[in-house]
């Protein structure tokens, strides 16, 4: 795997400072998106569906957004713990394996069984990295990247 250096500047999908050289020019380490490329503002952005994993003192709530910046913004939380690619589909198998935690609604106990659930999907990267890199995918296939 090559080794990412600075970028000439911030990635203008994402805003990362990492990159690996190409033929020809830069991708940026956190999203691939092609260095100096602009996506065009006037198209509205693929749809990415992600589950979420968020943190309030010892309770994790665990939801799903196709708008999650919009959607984290509106719900109290102390961190983002982690993003998983998928729908309402994935959020209702999520419930249902951890749901002799649940406390109520969508909001579970942070026991060791869900913090080893939710290290195993930080080590795939940090969430806004990851939804990031899927916008980058959505955006140079033409589509979604839900599955």
């Amino acid at each position: 795997m090559p080794k990412a250096e600075s970028l000439p500047g911030p990635c203008h999908l994402c805003g990362g400072i990492r990159g690996t050289r190409l033929r020809g020019g830069w991708a940026c380490a956190d999203c691939t998106w092609r260095y100096g490329e602009v996506p065009d503002d006037g198209l509205p952005l693929p749809r990415i569906d992600v589950v979420y994993y968020l943190r309030y003192d010892r309770r994790v709530k665990i939801g799903t957004s196709r708008r999650p910046r919009q959607r984290l913004a509106s719900i109290r939380h102390d961190e983002l713990l982690a993003f998983e690619r998928g729908d309402r589909t994935l959020e209702r198998r999520r419930h249902g394996e951890f749901a002799a935690i649940r406390e109520g609604g969508e909001w579970f106990t942070f026991t060791t069984e869900l913090e080893e659930h939710v290290s195993g999907l930080r080590k795939v990267g940090a969430p806004w990295n990851l939804y990031a890199r899927w916008l980058s995918e959505a955006l140079q296939t033409g589509g979604s990247v839900n599955e």
